[in-house]
C-alpha cells in the first residue's frame, strides 16, 4: 500500500478542502486515515463500522481489549452515540468542549462492540482542532481513533512521525502541522456518582475541580490491576526502543544525579541518551554528545515539556543510545499527565534522588 501525505494546514485552501473530501470518502468506505488534533495525531476509522475499526487494531498491533475513542464534530453526534448525558457531563461539555477532553458515557446500540473492549460505555471526544472536526464532518460519521503509532510506541505529534510508523499500513495521512498540546486528551468517566479521571491530560485535575467541585483519580492510575475503561490504562505505552529510566526529585539536585548515573552507565559500556530540561542538558555537555541530549524545555515549563516529550523519545531511535535517562517533573497541573506518560514509557523504572 502506498501512503499519501496531504497538507491541510491552510484549511480554507482548495488543496486542503480536496484532501478533507478524500479523507471523508476513505473513512466512509471503511479505510483508515491519520489526522491531526490539538493533542496528538489520531488513526481514524468509521466509528460505526466494526470491520473498519478492526483495521485500526491490525495497523497498530493493538490489543483488542483496549477501547477506542469516538471523535465527533458536534453535539448532535454526541447524542447519537451516548445513551444519556448526565449533569456532570453537561457541565464539562459546556466548560471544555471542543477541547482536549474525552468523556466516558453510556453507549447506544449503534456503537459497535468492537471498539468498546466489551464495556457498556464509550469514550466521546470533540476535538478543539478545526482540522479534525472538518474531517469528521467530511466523513459524516463519528471517527474512532487512537494515536497514530504502532502500539506501545511514543504518540506522534507531527505527520512525519506518523509516516515513520504507518508508512505502507494506511492510505492517507493529513498533515496539519505540529500538535499544540503534545499529550493525549484527559479522559473523565461520567458514569458514576463522582467524576473520575482515567487518563490525565491538558484539562487538569485542578481545572475539573473548579467546574465540578469534586473529582477523583481512577485506581488504575496508581497501579491497580483492573479492566481498562479507556485507552492507555493497562498496557505499557509511549516507549522508545532503548530502555528508559526516570529520575525524580528536587530540580536543584537533578544535574548532579544525572552526572552520577551517566558515568555509571558509561563505565558499563552503555551509550547513554538524556531526555531532560535545558538546565540538565547544559550541565552534561562535557559528558554526553549533542545528538544524545534531547531537551524538553526549561525546568518547570510544563507546556513545553508536554509538547516535546514524544518527539524527543522518537528521536532517540535514530541514535546509538542503548540506555536512556529521563528527568521527571512535578505531578501538579499538567505535570500529572506528563508524569503519567513518562512512567508508562519507562515501564515504572524510576530512581528517586
Amino acid at each position: 500500500m502506498k501512503t499519501k501525505v496531504l497538507n491541510i494546514e491552510d484549511l480554507k485552501s482548495d488543496t486542503a478542502q480536496s484532501a478533507l473530501a478524500e479523507a471523508g470518502s476513505l473513512l466512509r468506505s471503511g479505510q483508515l486515515v491519520a489526522f491531526p488534533t490539538e493533542t496528538v495525531y489520531g488513526l481514524g476509522a468509521n466509528g460505526l463500522d466494526g470491520a473498519a475499526c478492526a483495521k485500526i487494531y491490525e495497523a497498530k498491533g493493538r490489543p483488542s481489549d483496549n477501547p477506542l475513542i469516538l471523535h465527533v464534530a458536534d453535539r448532535a453526534m454526541v447524542e447519537g452515540i451516548a445513551e444519556d448525558i448526565p449533569p456532570m457531563a453537561e457541565k464539562l461539555m459546556a466548560a471544555f468542549l471542543p477541547g482536549p477532553m474525552t468523556l466516558i458515557l453510556r453507549r447506544t446500540s449503534i456503537v459497535p462492540d468492537r471498539i468498546t473492549g466489551g464495556l457498556a460505555t464509550v469514550g466521546v471526544r470533540m476535538p478543539e482542532s478545526a482540522a479534525a472536526r472538518a474531517m469528521i464532518r467530511a466523513a459524516g460519521v463519528p471517527v474512532a481513533a487512537p494515536s497514530a503509532n504502532l502500539s506501545g510506541r511514543p504518540s506522534p505529534t507531527t505527520a512525519a512521525s506518523v509516516l515513520r510508523d504507518m508508512d505502507g499500513r494506511i492510505p492517507l495521512i493529513l498533515d496539519g502541522g505540529a500538535c499544540r498540546f503534545g499529550v493525549e486528551s484527559t479522559i473523565v468517566d461520567c458514569t458514576g456518582p463522582v467524576a473520575t479521571i482515567l487518563r490525565p491530560g491538558a484539562i487538569t485535575r485542578e481545572m475539573l475541580r473548579e467546574v465540578l467541585g469534586g473529582v477523583k483519580l481512577d485506581p488504575a492510575l496508581v497501579g491497580a490491576n483492573v479492566t481498562p475503561k479507556a485507552p492507555g490504562m493497562k498496557y505499557k505505552h509511549y516507549a522508545p526502543k532503548a530502555p528508559l529510566t526516570l529520575l525524580e526529585g528536587a530540580p536543584a539536585k537533578m544535574a548532579a544525579a544525572f552526572r552520577r548515573h551517566v558515568r555509571h552507565l558509561q563505565k558499563e559500556g552503555r551509550t547513554v541518551g538524556i531526555l531532560a530540561s535545558d538546565e540538565v542538558c547544559d550541565e552534561l555537555r562535557d559528558l554526553v554528545p549533542d545528538e544524545l541530549r534531547k531537551s524538553y524545555g526549561p525546568q518547570g515549563d510544563l507546556a513545553a515539556i508536554a509538547a516535546h516529550i514524544y518527539e524527543a523519545l522518537i528521536a532517540f531511535d535514530d541514535t546509538a543510545a542503548d540506555a536512556l535517562l529521563g528527568e521527571g517533573t512535578t505531578e501538579t497541573g499538567l505535570g500529572l499527565a506528563i508524569m503519567n506518560r513518562l512512567h508508562k514509557a519507562s515501564g515504572g523504572n524510576t530512581i528517586t534522588i
